[in-house]
């Protein structure tokens, strides 16, 4: 008996002593939510490593443009984050979500431009050309055609 209540004892004193390492901040961000937004904020990782000029070019910050779009602020998110990676499985299985979202997305992504691409294929093979972009002038053109300037013409008065 005396056994019993000392490993009784022992094993209330290892669970009623273990703390959370990271305490539930006040405005938690909900886990479907967080996963979203960690979802974004890696595809614009992605955009950034795959053509960085391309976000280097616009004034706005697009990570704060994320956090706006889920109604989230930048320490709300970290503090959100900091409390969600202190439980190592659990982020863990966030993560997976997002790879597997991110896989998903790819596939629709990469059959999309295979048909783009048979359908090109179809118009050259058809013998109708796809169209170039009509807004830019080669400068073969541009060479041709000559300023026009205004005839000033003179009244002589008698």
């Amino acid at each position: 008996m005396r056994k019993i209540v000392i490993i009784i004892s022992v094993l209330m004193f290892v669970v009623g002593c273990k703390k959370e390492l990271v305490a539930k901040p006040e405005r938690l961000v909900e886990r479907d939510k967080m996963i979203d937004i960690m979802y974004d904020l890696s595809l614009l990782e992605a955009i950034k490593y795959q053509n960085p000029m391309s976000l280097d070019s616009s004034d706005t910050n697009p990570t704060r443009f994320i956090l706006k779009k889920y109604k989230v602020d930048s320490l709300q998110f970290v503090k959100s984050n900091m409390y969600y990676a202190a439980n190592y499985n659990d982020y863990k299985d966030m993560f997976d979500e997002i790879s597997a979202r991110i896989e998903k997305n790819k596939k629709k992504v990469d059959s999309l431009i295979k048909i783009e691409e048979k359908k090109k294929k179809l118009l050259e093979k058809n013998g109708k050309a796809v169209k170039k972009d009509t807004i830019k002038k080669p400068k073969e053109e541009l060479i041709k055609v000559k300023p026009v300037s205004p005839k000033i013409e003179m009244k002589q008065s008698n």
